[in-house]
């Protein structure tokens, strides 16, 4: 199942701006780390200025994407929904 999880905090309590943290959520967000959980990694973004993730991943279990994120909890709020490709929409006939 298909997962896109958005990660948001504060300007204040930004991780890119902590030199000893920003490169281990840089590290933990690797593909090879990521396979350690059980989860592909798709796709990764950052919206410029908002201090906004975006993440496409990629588990059997809502639970195992969870227990990733949770180095990024700890700054701000992640919010983890189910997706699915474009084309199993459409094939099911509905969003």
């Amino acid at each position: 199942m298909l997962y896109l999880v958005r990660h948001s905090h504060k300007t204040d309590n930004c991780p890119a701006e902590n030199k000893d943290i920003a490169p281990m959520l840089l590290k933990h967000l690797s593909k090879q780390n990521a396979a350690q959980y059980g989860i592909s990694l798709h796709g990764e973004a950052v919206i410029n200025g908002e201090h906004t993730l975006y993440l496409i991943l990629e588990s059997d279990t809502a639970e195992k994407v969870k227990e990733f994120m949770k180095p990024f909890s700890q700054f701000g709020d992640v919010e983890i929904k189910s997706a699915s490709p474009c084309e199993v929409v459409v094939e099911r006939g509905r969003c």
